[in-house]
This record gives C-alpha cells, structure tokens and sequence, in this order.
C-alpha cells in the first residue's frame, strides 16, 4: 500500500507543533454514568457495526506513527467493555517504530474489571495504566458516578499497583462542593498505591452541556489545598505533558495538576484523537471532526488516509478557547470523544 508522503516532516499544524500523542476511542460505551460527563440515560449509543475494527484501527495507528505518533492511549468511554480489547492492544503494540523499539500503549479506564482482565492485557503489551477515581467514599461514589461500584475501582487500582506497570497515575476531577474537601485524601491514597494523583479542572465536556464556570476548582486552588497538608516542589522539564508535577513531601511521589481551563497549554499540545466511529479530532474541543472511517470503506491508500490526517492537523486552531465570548461546547460529550 502507498504509504504516503511527509512522514520526515511528521503531523505538524500550523503553528508549529508536531503531534506525538494519539488517543484512540475504543468505544462510547461505559460502566459508569458520572455526572459530569453521561447522563442516567445516556444513549442511544454506537452500533457495532458503526464503531472501528481491531484491523482498521491497526491500520490507522500504523499510518500515523509512519507520520510521528510515538504513543498511544486507549480511551472510551470504557475500554474494557471491548470484548477485542485484548487483541487490540496486541495488534498496536507489535508496531515497530521508525526510530527504533515497539509502540508504547497505554489506557485510560475507570478501573471496573481490570483486576481480571489486566494480566492478559499485559502479556498483551499494554505498557500502563491511568484509572479514574474522584473520591475515597464509597456512598459519594455512588452518587456521583450513579453506580455502586467503588469496591470494584479499588480492586482495579490494587492489581494496576501489584502488576508492576509503573508509572500507575490515578485521574480525579476536581469538583466544587462535591470532592473538593478530600483532594488530600486521594493524594494520600494515590501514595499508598505508589501511584501518582492527577487532579483535572472540570471541563465543558458533560452531555448535559451544565457547565459553569462560576463553579470551577482552579489548579490554583488545588495546590492552596494541598498545601495545607503536603509540602509541594514544582518539578520542572513539563515538556508537552498536561500536567504540571510536584513532589509530595519531598518525594519520590509527585501529583499532578491539569488546567486545562484556567492555565491552558494549547501552545505545547502534541495530541490528537481518533473517537470509536473513525472520526479525527485535533482538539479536545473541537467541533469538527475528519471522517477516516469511510475513507476506510471506500478503499482509500495509506496515502489519502495520511493526507486527511494532515488536513485535521493543519485546521488545528491556536487554543480551545474555553474564555472566548463566542466559544460553543462540543456536540459529543466526553464518553464519545474519549480522553
């Protein structure tokens, strides 16, 4: 197959950033109906005949890291709800890339079910995990998240800790008058698990479009809080990555703040994001999307795929702009973007 022209140059928008980090959506589908992203009654949801192949997704992949992507992030809605999930991650981490070594393939789950499924994803060569977890207590999972499933998160985080994938990174957001009153506890916890907490400023993501920012819990915030318990060191060398580390009580853990809302790192973003229904999007927030999933089924070459992928870089705009007068949530909540 025609692999394309560009791959020296690599996914670069026109502002100068080249791409590295691509998220793949496996599914809209999750175990979970959290408040700030699905409603109770989320759906109707994707069709499986509407949602990318182990094979197309491969293919996909392949492309792109032909064209610079050196890591990628299954994401969902719930990865695990894919029955192929093991196979997927078998196919993307045996590609080879052109600087040498194997693809890094990482996932992003709220951790129901892992306990029984990571030892075959391991061996699979999924290389790390991040999991969700926005609170210690077990009746305040179940309201926010409107699933009795706490136990089963916890089991998840106890078998990403003893399996050695390292680094483990645990995801909370960041919620007012919700989980705002135990960030220390979670910090605490993550420790424990010799993992790392990774709080995020709650986004313009939520199905419902609710979204205030009057209600925000700033990163700044956050470090306030923390600091009241722990002793925090900046870490510098942040690079690309969306969080900003410090060094809890003098290390070697750190935590993470991404703020994405009140400290955006537009300028630094190498992401881009391929949702369960073959669609690219260059930012989060973005309200357009490049169709790859029927470029597949009209028997596109690698080429015309690589091209499409460039033309989704190339309309990448300077910033998200969450704080723009005219900006517009997007269409799709976070379950069918994927993270």
């Amino acid at each position: 197959m025609d692999s394309g022209q560009g791959a020296s140059q690599g996914l670069t928008d026109t502002f100068g950033r080249v791409h590295r980090d691509l998220r793949v959506s496996l599914t809209d589908k999750c175990t979970l109906r959290c408040t700030y992203c699905m409603p109770e009654d989320a759906g109707p949801f994707l069709p499986r005949d509407k949602t990318l192949s182990g094979a197309e997704i491969e293919r996909l992949v392949r492309i792109a890291v032909d064209h610079g992507i050196t890591g990628v992030r299954l994401t969902g809605g719930e990865p695990l709800l894919r029955a192929d999930l093991v196979d997927i991650v078998a196919r993307l981490a045996s590609i080879d890339l052109p600087t040498g070594g194997v693809l890094p393939v990482s996932m992003t789950t709220n951790g129901i079910g892992l306990d029984r499924r990571l030892p075959a994803l391991q061996e699979a060569g999924l290389g790390r995990v991040n999991v969700s977890i926005d609170t210690m207590q077990p009746e305040r999972f179940h309201r926010l998240t409107r699933r009795d499933r706490h136990a089963d998160v916890l089991a998840g985080i106890a078998a990403a800790r003893d399996s050695g994938l390292r680094p483990l990174k645990l995801n909370a957001v960041a919620m007012r008058g919700v989980n705002d009153d135990e960030l220390g506890d979670l910090v605490a916890y993550a420790v424990s698990q010799d993992a790392q907490m990774r709080f995020i400023e709650q986004m313009p993501l939520d199905a419902g479009h609710t979204w205030k920012r009057d209600n925000l819990v700033s990163g700044e915030e956050i470090l306030e809080r923390l600091s009241e318990r722990f002793e925090l060191s900046e870490v510098s060398g942040r690079g690309s990555s969306p969080a900003a580390l410090y060094t809890v009580d003098g290390g070697p853990h750190t935590v993470g703040v991404i703020a994405s809302v009140s400290k955006p790192f537009c300028g630094d973003c190498d992401r881009l994001r391929l949702t369960a229904d073959g669609q690219m999007r260059n930012c989060l927030f973005a309200r357009e999307e490049t169709d790859l999933r029927t470029l597949l089924g009209d028997s596109a070459t690698d080429g015309d795929l690589a091209a499409a992928m460039q033309l989704s870089v190339t309309a990448k705009k300077a910033g998200h702009g969450i704080d723009d007068p005219d900006f517009v949530q997007p269409g799709r909540g976070m379950n069918a973007i994927g993270g």
